[in-house]
């Protein structure tokens, strides 16, 4: 697909030489950095994804510990 962009003056410079030195067609250039930076925010979502799941998990077994406890609390005097 084609599309128009507006970009700094600077950055199109330095995208021009990076393509050049890399062998690459613009279009490729830009291609490439939008991948990399699509994929670095995927990572980002599920590290995010990642640290909920096991911060929840860690609740829960605090809970789970908390109620243990509370139970040895209760019956700490009967007799068995």
């Amino acid at each position: 697909m084609k599309t128009a962009i507006s970009i700094p003056d600077n950055l199109f410079s330095d995208a021009e030489i990076t393509a050049k030195q890399l062998g690459l067609a613009r279009s490729q250039l830009y291609v490439r950095a939008i991948k990399e930076f699509i994929e670095h925010h995927n990572k980002d979502k599920i590290t995010e994804q990642l640290n909920m799941l096991y911060t929840n998990a860690v609740a829960e077994n605090e809970l789970l510990d908390a109620g243990i406890e509370s139970i040895r609390e209760a019956t700490k005097n009967d007799t068995w």
